[in-house]
């Protein structure tokens, strides 16, 4: 049985997949990331679900790697890495080629990978007052296994904007960068994630996976090649002499080196 995540699914086939680590602002261990991946797997095959609704308990969205997952990472060698790194690529992945519609209900903040699950969401709504933002690179890491869908969400100009500065932003600009479609008060969240479930009620559950489809076909693929050459750059970049400092300087609770 899960212990990460709970699934409630109404009579309609409406099925809400919620992050239940309030405690840890929803952070992806690598237990969370593989309940994950089992779960919407098999909501894709139950022909009783019609929607999903990806959400999460507490305050957080999701507040990126969970720190023990990270402190794994940092004293793992490159193959232990590379598996870590294909857990996350796995999950994102699922969530990406899920035939049912996946919306997201982002009910507080996100980052790092909480941004990619945004990403994968065929629909997110958010709450005002939210925050976002791909942090790692003030860890001297890369967002590389998220960055397919990142990218192909908010597009190249755009990304710039926030890829690589890991500065933080609020809920109206994630709506101008393609993270978020709405951005309602916390009072409305439920009514607006329900206003975008209702539609596809109405519609041939075949013909919705199939048009889900067909996008994936007509955008730049995101395949097994691609993950892999993110994870490959992932695990060089946690080689390299920045990414040790910046987690280091992390944990210490000091400032890395390279800030002025």
């Amino acid at each position: 049985m899960a212990e990460t995540i709970r699934i409630e699914t109404d009579p309609r086939g409406v099925a809400t997949l919620w992050l239940a680590r309030a405690d840890k602002h929803n952070a992806l261990s690598a237990q969370m990331m593989a309940e994950i991946t089992a779960a919407i797997t098999a909501m894709g095959a139950d022909a009783a679900v019609r929607v999903v609704v990806l959400a999460a308990d507490g305050a957080s969205f999701c507040a990126g790697g969970d720190l023990r997952w990270m402190q794994a990472q940092m004293a793992a060698g490159a193959e232990e890495r590379a598996e870590g790194a294909r857990l996350l690529a796995g999950m994102l992945d699922a969530l990406d080629t899920c035939p049912k519609p996946v919306i997201g209900r982002v009910q507080g903040n996100a980052f790092g990978g909480g941004i990619g699950m945004m990403a994968v969401c065929d629909v997110a709504v958010g709450v005002e007052g939210a925050r976002f933002g791909l942090t790692e690179t003030r860890l001297g890491l890369t967002p590389a296994t998220i960055a397919p869908y990142v990218v192909a969400r908010m597009g190249p100009a755009k990304a710039r904007r926030v890829f690589m500065s890991a500065r933080l932003f609020g809920a109206a600009e994630a709506r101008e960068l393609n993270l978020l479609a709405r951005v309602v008060p916390e009072e409305e969240l439920d009514a607006a994630v329900e206003a975008e479930a209702v539609p596809y009620l109405s519609c041939a559950p075949g013909a919705v996976a199939d048009a889900k489809a067909l996008i994936r076909m007509l955008a730049p693929p995101i395949d097994a090649g691609v993950r892999e050459a993110t994870i490959r750059a992932l695990v060089a970049r946690w080689e390299s002499p920045e990414a040790v400092e910046g987690i280091t300087a992390f944990f210490e609770r000091r400032q890395p080196d390279w800030i002025i």
